[in-house]
């Protein structure tokens, strides 16, 4: 063997042993069989999407049965507006936005884990949206309408604002109410002092007592739009409790 020969192959050696020792083998070329499928089976499915910034707390809270949640998203724990999203359950996609979003104003105070009559804060958490109803009719609407001339607003709101055209349309929110009831019922299961009467309704531009209120174009989506087949609900608070 010639010293040239002799000097190559001991190089060879070394850099394989090189190699060897720190993992860096080569793989066998060719197809690889990572990732892929057995003949016949079925494509991995993707995680469905939850509802997009909603945390566990609330996520938990919302029946396994719903299909539509309005997702109010207030700024601050002490602040009067909101954003307003309509999302759908898929069986397969998860949760997907199909309306909004819509600027919104909330209670005065901002909103409350613990609400009482007057205190002018809109409470958070996840509830069900059942019935509406209204001072004009709304003969699209999904929801059981009661279409009735009590939804009568009158007076000035939080800055002077006339509360005119109001109640023109409303979604109860079944907060400390009778579900399967007209809007306007009184009936306070959880007593007078938690308050009651928090629908979503029109927009008088400015904060309310406790209820959502959204523009008249928004509010005749969301009627068209919601679905007692699909159990719609409500999901709102300010953005950092809904996160939790």
């Amino acid at each position: 063997m010639t010293l040239r020969k002799a000097l190559a192959c001991a190089l060879g050696a070394a850099v394989c042993t090189g190699l060897l020792g720190t993992g860096c083998t080569q793989e066998p070329r060719g197809p690889s069989s990572q990732g892929t499928p057995a003949p016949g089976a079925a494509p991995a499915r993707t995680a469905a999407r939850p509802l997009p910034g909603v945390g566990p707390a609330l996520r938990a809270r919302v029946p396994a049965v719903a299909r539509q949640a309005v997702v109010v998203r207030g700024t601050t724990e002490d602040g009067n507006r909101a954003r307003v999203v309509l999302y759908e359950r898929g069986a397969d996609h998860g949760w997907r936005a199909v309306a909004g979003p819509w600027p919104a104003h909330n209670g005065l105070r901002g909103w409350t884990r613990d609400h009482e009559a007057g205190d002018l804060r809109t409470p958070i958490g996840v509830f069900t949206l059942t019935d509406a109803g209204g001072r004009l009719p709304a003969p699209w609407a999904k929801l059981p309408y009661d279409e009735d001339p009590d939804f009568h607003a009158e007076g000035t709101g939080h800055l002077g604002e006339s509360l005119e055209g109001s109640f023109d349309y409303v979604v109860a929110i079944d907060y400390n109410r009778v579900p399967g009831t007209t809007p306007l019922d009184n009936t306070r299961p959880l007593g007078e002092e938690k308050g009651g009467g928090v629908w979503l309704h029109v927009d008088h531009d400015g904060p309310t007592n406790a209820c959502v209120s959204l523009s008249e174009e928004h509010m005749r989506v969301l009627l068209r739009e919601l679905d007692p087949a699909k159990k719609p609900v409500v999901v709102m608070g300010p953005e950092a409790a809904l996160a939790q």
